[in-house]
Protein backbone atom coordinates (compact mmCIF):
# COMPACT_ATOMS: atom_id res chain seq x y z
CA UNK A 1 0.00 0.00 0.00
CA UNK A 2 1.20 3.54 -1.07
CA UNK A 3 1.25 6.21 1.47
CA UNK A 4 0.91 9.86 0.39
CA UNK A 5 3.74 10.89 3.15
CA UNK A 6 6.38 9.24 5.25
CA UNK A 7 8.32 11.11 7.93
CA UNK A 8 11.24 8.95 7.46
CA UNK A 9 10.88 8.42 3.80
CA UNK A 10 11.46 12.18 3.44
CA UNK A 11 14.14 12.49 5.73
CA UNK A 12 16.28 9.05 4.36
CA UNK A 13 15.78 11.34 0.87
CA UNK A 14 17.98 14.04 2.41
CA UNK A 15 20.38 11.67 3.24
CA UNK A 16 20.40 10.00 -0.30
CA UNK A 17 18.37 7.12 0.57
CA UNK A 18 15.02 7.49 -0.58
CA UNK A 19 14.46 4.73 -2.75
CA UNK A 20 15.22 2.32 -0.46
CA UNK A 21 13.28 3.97 2.25
CA UNK A 22 10.20 4.33 -0.18
CA UNK A 23 10.76 0.74 -1.16
CA UNK A 24 11.34 -1.17 1.95
CA UNK A 25 9.18 1.25 4.64
CA UNK A 26 8.73 -1.61 6.93
CA UNK A 27 12.53 -1.93 7.23
CA UNK A 28 12.83 1.94 8.11
CA UNK A 29 9.74 1.67 10.46
CA UNK A 30 11.35 -1.50 11.99
CA UNK A 31 14.10 0.31 12.50
CA UNK A 32 12.51 3.47 14.03
CA UNK A 33 10.55 0.67 16.65
CA UNK A 34 13.36 -0.80 17.55
CA UNK A 35 15.19 2.68 18.54
CA UNK A 36 12.00 3.92 20.71
CA UNK A 37 12.66 0.84 22.35
CA UNK A 38 15.94 0.83 22.91
CA UNK A 39 15.87 4.24 24.29
CA UNK A 40 12.70 3.71 26.87
CA UNK A 41 15.06 0.68 27.95
CA UNK A 42 18.03 2.81 28.46
CA UNK A 43 15.77 5.27 30.42
CA UNK A 44 13.97 2.58 32.71
CA UNK A 45 17.08 1.15 33.34
CA UNK A 46 18.80 4.37 33.90
CA UNK A 47 16.38 5.80 36.55
CA UNK A 48 15.78 2.57 38.64
CA UNK A 49 16.15 2.79 42.34
CA UNK A 50 14.89 1.27 45.77
CA UNK A 51 12.65 3.57 45.72
CA UNK A 52 10.95 4.29 42.60
CA UNK A 53 9.61 7.33 40.81
CA UNK A 54 6.39 7.38 38.34
CA UNK A 55 8.20 6.51 35.30
CA UNK A 56 9.92 3.22 36.94
CA UNK A 57 6.26 2.81 38.22
CA UNK A 58 4.98 2.50 34.95
CA UNK A 59 7.26 -0.02 33.89
CA UNK A 60 7.47 -1.91 36.34
CA UNK A 61 3.88 -2.21 36.84
CA UNK A 62 3.27 -3.34 33.11
CA UNK A 63 6.46 -5.93 32.85
CA UNK A 64 5.15 -7.61 36.25
CA UNK A 65 1.85 -7.56 34.56
CA UNK A 66 2.72 -9.28 31.29
CA UNK A 67 4.78 -11.38 33.22
CA UNK A 68 2.47 -12.82 36.01
CA UNK A 69 -0.09 -13.48 33.46
CA UNK A 70 2.31 -15.45 31.79
CA UNK A 71 3.44 -17.34 34.65
CA UNK A 72 0.06 -18.03 35.35
CA UNK A 73 -0.22 -20.48 32.26
CA UNK A 74 3.49 -21.49 32.15
CA UNK A 75 4.05 -22.10 35.83
CA UNK A 76 7.68 -21.06 37.41
CA UNK A 77 9.27 -23.06 34.38
CA UNK A 78 7.88 -20.52 31.86
CA UNK A 79 10.19 -17.56 33.45
CA UNK A 80 13.55 -17.87 31.53
CA UNK A 81 11.46 -17.52 28.27
CA UNK A 82 9.68 -14.35 29.60
CA UNK A 83 12.35 -12.04 28.07
CA UNK A 84 11.69 -13.42 24.19
CA UNK A 85 7.81 -13.32 24.87
CA UNK A 86 7.59 -9.66 26.41
CA UNK A 87 10.33 -8.24 24.10
CA UNK A 88 7.80 -9.75 20.70
CA UNK A 89 3.94 -8.37 22.67
CA UNK A 90 5.65 -4.90 23.38
CA UNK A 91 7.57 -4.39 19.87
CA UNK A 92 4.69 -5.88 17.80
CA UNK A 93 2.28 -3.07 19.84
CA UNK A 94 4.69 -0.24 18.90
CA UNK A 95 4.58 -1.01 15.31
CA UNK A 96 0.68 -1.97 15.12
CA UNK A 97 0.32 1.61 16.87
CA UNK A 98 2.81 3.01 14.95
CA UNK A 99 0.13 3.08 12.22
CA UNK A 100 -1.90 5.22 13.40
CA UNK A 101 0.43 8.16 13.62
CA UNK A 102 0.64 10.27 10.59
CA UNK A 103 3.09 10.05 8.31
CA UNK A 104 4.04 7.00 10.11
CA UNK A 105 4.13 2.93 8.46
CA UNK A 106 2.74 0.18 10.63
CA UNK A 107 5.77 -2.30 9.67
CA UNK A 108 3.62 -5.55 10.71
CA UNK A 109 1.12 -4.48 7.50
CA UNK A 110 3.93 -6.25 5.31
CA UNK A 111 4.24 -9.81 5.82
CA UNK A 112 8.35 -9.66 6.28
CA UNK A 113 7.95 -8.03 9.50
CA UNK A 114 5.61 -10.82 10.84
CA UNK A 115 7.57 -13.40 9.24
CA UNK A 116 10.40 -12.30 10.91
CA UNK A 117 8.87 -12.82 14.39
CA UNK A 118 7.39 -16.19 13.79
CA UNK A 119 10.00 -17.85 12.25
CA UNK A 120 11.86 -17.22 15.57
CA UNK A 121 8.78 -18.45 17.91
CA UNK A 122 8.92 -21.51 15.79
CA UNK A 123 12.51 -22.49 16.13
CA UNK A 124 12.69 -21.36 19.91
CA UNK A 125 9.47 -23.82 20.52
CA UNK A 126 11.58 -26.57 19.15
CA UNK A 127 14.72 -25.95 20.90
CA UNK A 128 12.92 -25.68 23.99
CA UNK A 129 11.60 -29.02 23.23
CA UNK A 130 14.94 -30.75 22.27
CA UNK A 131 16.27 -28.93 25.87
CA UNK A 132 13.67 -30.40 27.87
CA UNK A 133 13.27 -33.83 26.28
CA UNK A 134 16.14 -34.52 24.15
CA UNK A 135 16.09 -37.01 21.75
CA UNK A 136 12.66 -38.04 23.35
CA UNK A 137 10.85 -35.07 21.83
CA UNK A 138 10.55 -36.80 18.94
CA UNK A 139 7.14 -38.57 20.80
CA UNK A 140 5.27 -35.18 20.50
CA UNK A 141 5.68 -36.35 16.33
CA UNK A 142 4.87 -39.42 16.35
CA UNK A 143 1.85 -39.68 18.85
CA UNK A 144 0.84 -42.18 21.34
CA UNK A 145 0.76 -45.44 19.50
CA UNK A 146 4.06 -46.59 17.24
CA UNK A 147 1.77 -48.26 14.60
CA UNK A 148 0.19 -45.42 13.25
CA UNK A 149 3.27 -43.04 13.25
CA UNK A 150 3.95 -43.02 9.77
CA UNK A 151 0.55 -41.31 9.54
CA UNK A 152 0.62 -39.14 12.53
CA UNK A 153 4.00 -37.86 12.10
CA UNK A 154 4.02 -36.14 8.34
CA UNK A 155 0.53 -34.83 10.15
CA UNK A 156 1.86 -33.31 13.07
CA UNK A 157 4.91 -31.87 10.86
CA UNK A 158 2.15 -30.10 8.69
CA UNK A 159 0.47 -28.53 11.74
CA UNK A 160 4.03 -27.20 13.52
CA UNK A 161 4.86 -25.64 10.13
CA UNK A 162 1.44 -24.05 9.71
CA UNK A 163 2.39 -22.34 12.70
CA UNK A 164 4.26 -19.45 11.09
CA UNK A 165 1.79 -18.89 8.54
CA UNK A 166 -0.62 -18.95 11.46
CA UNK A 167 1.17 -16.40 13.46
CA UNK A 168 2.30 -14.00 10.09
CA UNK A 169 -0.73 -14.20 8.38
CA UNK A 170 -2.93 -13.60 11.08
CA UNK A 171 -1.35 -10.52 12.39
CA UNK A 172 -0.19 -9.53 8.76
CA UNK A 173 -4.03 -9.69 7.36
CA UNK A 174 -5.34 -7.71 10.25
CA UNK A 175 -3.01 -4.90 10.29
CA UNK A 176 -3.32 -4.60 6.69
CA UNK A 177 -7.00 -4.70 6.24
CA UNK A 178 -6.96 -1.90 9.10
CA UNK A 179 -4.07 0.30 6.82
CA UNK A 180 -6.48 -0.58 3.78
CA UNK A 181 -9.74 1.12 5.84
CA UNK A 182 -7.86 4.09 6.95
CA UNK A 183 -6.84 4.55 3.29
CA UNK A 184 -9.61 4.24 1.60
CA UNK A 185 -12.01 6.54 4.03
CA UNK A 186 -9.07 9.17 4.12
CA UNK A 187 -8.86 9.46 -0.38
CA UNK A 188 -12.80 9.33 -0.20
CA UNK A 189 -13.91 11.44 3.15
CA UNK A 190 -10.80 13.01 4.94
CA UNK A 191 -11.90 16.31 5.20
CA UNK A 192 -14.85 15.26 6.96
CA UNK A 193 -12.57 13.07 9.61
CA UNK A 194 -14.39 10.24 8.42
CA UNK A 195 -11.13 7.66 9.52
CA UNK A 196 -11.09 8.72 13.13
CA UNK A 197 -13.48 6.05 14.37
CA UNK A 198 -11.55 3.40 12.53
CA UNK A 199 -8.18 5.04 14.01
CA UNK A 200 -9.52 5.05 17.53
CA UNK A 201 -10.71 1.23 17.03
CA UNK A 202 -7.74 0.73 15.56
CA UNK A 203 -6.16 0.96 18.85
CA UNK A 204 -7.92 -1.79 19.92
CA UNK A 205 -6.90 -3.81 17.14
CA UNK A 206 -3.42 -3.47 17.77
CA UNK A 207 -3.25 -4.60 21.08
CA UNK A 208 -5.59 -7.46 20.78
CA UNK A 209 -3.43 -8.64 17.59
CA UNK A 210 -0.57 -7.74 19.88
CA UNK A 211 -1.98 -10.23 22.34
CA UNK A 212 -2.76 -12.64 20.32
CA UNK A 213 0.66 -13.42 19.06
CA UNK A 214 1.82 -13.51 22.46
CA UNK A 215 -0.26 -15.96 23.65
CA UNK A 216 -0.12 -18.26 20.85
CA UNK A 217 3.90 -18.11 21.37
CA UNK A 218 3.08 -19.28 25.10
CA UNK A 219 1.00 -21.80 23.96
CA UNK A 220 3.58 -23.14 21.65
CA UNK A 221 6.43 -22.90 24.25
CA UNK A 222 4.37 -24.63 26.83
CA UNK A 223 3.04 -27.59 24.24
CA UNK A 224 7.15 -28.32 23.75
CA UNK A 225 7.85 -28.51 27.63
CA UNK A 226 5.03 -30.89 28.44
CA UNK A 227 5.77 -34.69 28.07
CA UNK A 228 4.18 -36.12 25.12
CA UNK A 229 1.40 -38.48 25.86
Amino acid sequence: MEHPYLFFGKLFEWIGLGHFAHANPHVVYSWVAMIILIVLGAIAAKGVSMIPKKSQNVFEVAISGIEQFMLDITGEEGRQFFPIVCTIFIYILLCNLMGLIPGFFCPTANLNTTLSMAIPVFIFTHYIGIKYHGAKYIKHFIGPVWWMSPLIFPIELIGHFARILSLSFRLFGNMMGHELVVGILLALAGIFFAPLPIMVLGVLVALIQAFVFFILSIMYFTGSMEHAH
